[in-house]
């Protein structure tokens, strides 16, 4: 899936706007996903694991423990995300996965015949930042939980002024997406939500 966002408004107008390109963490795009997380500025003291780890896990985390629990997830064919590349190179990363396999995020119980993904988390690069890959990295990830047969997307973000949880996302970025709130979670997190199947 490639997809090109629309022109930066920037001091560097003139330069054309990077077209990306979004693919599903697997056992051969491990390497893609360690660069990532692994380069300047990435997350390597989480490997994405604050909503996936049980307790045996979280009593002997450190990131070494982290990044084996991700990659033991990877391995054995568990949905974790998606990346975003630009130029085949990865730059950019969205938890999105069914939300039975994280720990409880706060959604409504789901209803039969609903199956729910939740989007968790999302990091991208410091020089990739300002052209608008959020918002496809949300329209990327809802397509590839409608591929595995999800009905319902989820998502938990925070006001743009909270303290925490930003790495969630905001609020506005889900409603210009077509989200709907759905509840609250916690004291900072909306619980917000959007049908597959819409555009």
């Amino acid at each position: 899936m490639t997809r090109k966002p629309a022109k930066r408004k920037s001091a560097d107008e003139g330069a054309p706007a990077p077209s990306f390109a979004f693919h599903a963490v697997t056992q051969a795009r491990w390497a893609d996903f360690e660069a990532l997380f692994e380069g300047k500025g990435g997350p390597k003291y989480c490997w994405c694991m604050a909503w996936r780890s049980t307790a045996e896990e979280r009593h002997e985390a450190t990131n070494a423990t982290r990044k084996a629990a991700m990659k033991k997830r990877v391995d054995a064919g568990t949905p974790v995300g998606i990346l975003a590349y630009a130029g085949g190179e990865p730059v950019a990363w969205c938890s999105v996965a069914p939300r039975e396999t994280y720990r409880p995020l706060g959604g409504p119980t789901a209803t039969e015949g609903e199956s729910i993904w939740s989007i968790a988390c999302f990091f991208i690069r410091r020089d990739f930042r300002g052209h608008g890959l959020t918002h496809l990295l949300i329209e990327a990830a809802t397509t590839e939980a409608g591929k595995h047969g999800a009905t319902i997307v989820e998502a938990y973000p925070v006001g743009e002024d909270a303290p925490s949880y930003r790495f969630m996302g905001f609020v506005p970025m889900f409603t210009k997406a077509g989200f709907k709130k759905a509840g609250t979670a916690g004291t900072r997190r909306a619980v917000m939500r959007r049908p597959t199947g819409e555009a």
